[in-house]
């Protein structure tokens, strides 16, 4: 073989999304993502079987289950084939049916039930009374003539006895329950969902041909994969501190390829008194992201918790709000048209109703609307705290969530609506957190994490990493934001790095997942065999492959090629990319 005809090699590079790995399978017990949102006449099989439920689908009588508090439990049937638990006579709104278990505190629980009501609607509670206290597993808006699935989950402080029973404020209404599951996973089981769909949602296969230029397999050749940026979003907040400190920039933008302005684009920031507008921060901030291939997020265009809105605005005469608003809306929102991926357009309006206190309760439709009008190619989030991070705030749950969705629907507002998660955790709670997800996702919205953080303590940088590789494993997230922009005074709940940008715990936990997430943690690079093939499996993204060959002389040939990385919607067919590079 000549020098010449070694020098023109030949790449083909075929992307092929294979099914997960089965090394990574665990005890083969895959976690059911499912979640019904529509209220059924008759409710689905319980999820797991039941589980460790014992007579999970009321079959044998009340086996298994007694009453709880002072009521009236029986078995009832409906339409002469579905078999369900009641309790009526109910006087507390504890008052119900229970069944006993022994909970473990190094397993994960996942918990599901079907729940009606006998007249109206109601909030229904599942609760785990254990030693060390009451723990909430989930709940449901519950209804009559139809079964809703509550979806949650929970962790336990100490191993020991715990009874179900089921809690709904409205002592006046009976209880029904039907298809019950309580599922337990081990925590090496729990990772290995994680990293099971980690394979199926942001992996594809790569296998790479090598031949001459005739056509022969070039054997033995060396193969070097490098990831240039990956797929899936994974940001930091920022602060205009970068603008002026290149230590700052150098560490992030060497890491990130999605940003926040903690507070440079609200209202209160580009607008500090009335009619004195000034974006120049913000406009920097977004040239220096642009600049170093880092998208932004739009935050945020008006905020309904009424401490952030800004003093004069709120001195102002309704009808002079409603104008300074429009103007508001109209100014952030055309400046950045086309240049950031989201828009929060009013933030925290499940907590806060500061301009529904102005417009009435259709405020956040007709703000969708008026910005959607203005950038109609980008998302528009509704932004919220407490939605997965715990389940005690009852006024964002995920029922109340997508509640809030459909009432922005049904008050005239049909563009896209983004689901975002602040996550604000203390320590988390991974099942809830990810059956939160589960039933988000249900309603086909985008999911981002937008603000991610956890309390100061000695488990900060464990709990971090914890919550950022429960999001990024769940198949229906689409990117992150962790909330911790630097400022020299400190940031506002986590740092991630000292004032002389050397990592904290927390940045040591970002770093290695990010080289996780890239590949590079473990290095891509191997041989050809025998026919010329290197195959190996790689996160999405954009690559460049060197291929390096020895020649007839006893030198090295060798050809470097870009390519990229993305799901494949048909697994049957192959994506392939047909390239010839002239070393």
């Amino acid at each position: 073989m000549t020098t010449r005809e070694i020098s023109n090699i030949l790449l083909i590079l075929s992307m092929l999304c294979y099914p997960f790995l089965s090394g990574l399978e665990v005890d083969a017990l895959s976690y059911d993502y499912s979640v019904s949102l529509e209220c059924l006449a008759n409710p689905l099989k319980p999820q797991y079987g039941g589980g460790i439920v014992v007579n999970p689908e009321l079959d044998l009588g009340l086996k298994g289950w007694t009453r709880f508090g002072d009521a009236k439990i029986e078995q009832k049937v409906t339409k002469g084939v579905n078999n369900f638990i009641a309790a009526s006579n109910r006087h507390q709104p504890h008052d119900s049916f229970s069944q006993k278990f022994y909970l473990d505190n190094a397993k994960f629980y996942t918990f599901s039930a079907w729940l009606q009501v006998s007249q109206g609607n109601a909030k229904v509670a599942a609760i785990f009374k254990t030693q060390s206290g009451l723990q909430r597993a989930g709940w449901v808006a519950a209804k009559s003539g139809c079964w809703s699935m509550l979806k949650g989950g929970l962790i336990v402080n100490a191993s020991g006895p715990a009874d179900l029973y089921f809690e709904s404020k409205n002592a006046s209404i009976e209880i029904w329950a039907d298809s019950i599951s309580l599922q337990s996973f081990t925590k090496e089981q729990w990772k290995s969902h994680q990293r099971l769909s980690i394979e199926k949602a942001w992996k594809s296969s790569m296998k790479l041909v090598a031949v001459d230029a005739k056509g022969n397999p070039l054997s033995n050749a060396t193969v070097s994969v490098s990831q240039i940026k990956p797929n899936f979003p994974l940001g930091c907040a920022m602060s205009n501190h970068i603008l002026t400190n290149p230590a700052y920039q150098n560490w992030f933008k060497s890491r990130f390829t999605v940003t926040t302005f903690e507070n440079e684009m609200k209202w209160a920031s580009t607008e500090p008194a009335q009619g004195r507008e000034d974006y120049s921060v913000p406009d920097a901030m977004l040239r220096f992201a642009a600049q170093n291939g880092i998208s932004v997020r739009g935050h945020n265009v008006l905020w309904d918790d009424p401490k952030y809105v800004p003093d004069w605005a709120k001195s102002l005469s309704s009808n002079d709000f409603r104008l300074a608003v429009d103007r508001r809306v109209n100014s952030v929102v055309k400046r950045y048209a086309g240049k950031v991926i989201a828009w929060d357009v009013v933030n925290e309006n499940m907590h806060f109703d500061y301009f529904e206190s102005v417009y009435g309760k259709n405020a956040s439709a007709v703000l969708f609307s008026k910005v959607h009008e203005l950038d109609s190619g980008t998302t528009l989030f509704l932004n919220e705290f407490n939605t997965i991070e715990q389940m005690y705030d009852g006024t964002s749950k995920p029922d109340k969530y997508l509640e809030k969705v459909r009432d922005i629907r049904l008050e005239g507002y049909a563009g896209p609506i983004g689901i975002g998660l602040e996550s604000h955790f203390g320590a988390p709670n991974l099942p809830y957190m990810r059956a939160s997800i589960d039933k988000l996702a249900a309603a086909g919205s985008p999911i981002w994490l937008t603000e991610v953080d956890v309390a100061s303590g000695p488990s900060q940088a464990l709990h971090l990493e914890q919550v950022l590789r429960e999001a990024h494993a769940h198949p229906k997230v689409d990117g992150i934001v962790i909330w911790a922009a630097w400022r020299p005074e400190g940031c506002w709940r986590m740092c991630l790095t000292d004032n002389n940008f050397k990592n904290l715990p927390t940045g040591d936990v970002v770093d290695k997942l990010i080289r996780e997430w890239s590949g590079q943690s473990s290095g891509i690079s191997g041989t050809t065999d025998s026919k010329g093939r290197f195959e190996t499996r790689l996160f999405h993204g954009d690559y460049k492959v060197t291929v390096t060959h020895p020649n007839a002389k006893g030198t090295s040939s060798a050809v470097a090629q870009g390519f990229k990385v993305g799901s494949v919607n048909d697994e049957s067919k192959k994506r392939r990319l047909h390239v010839k590079v002239l070393a």
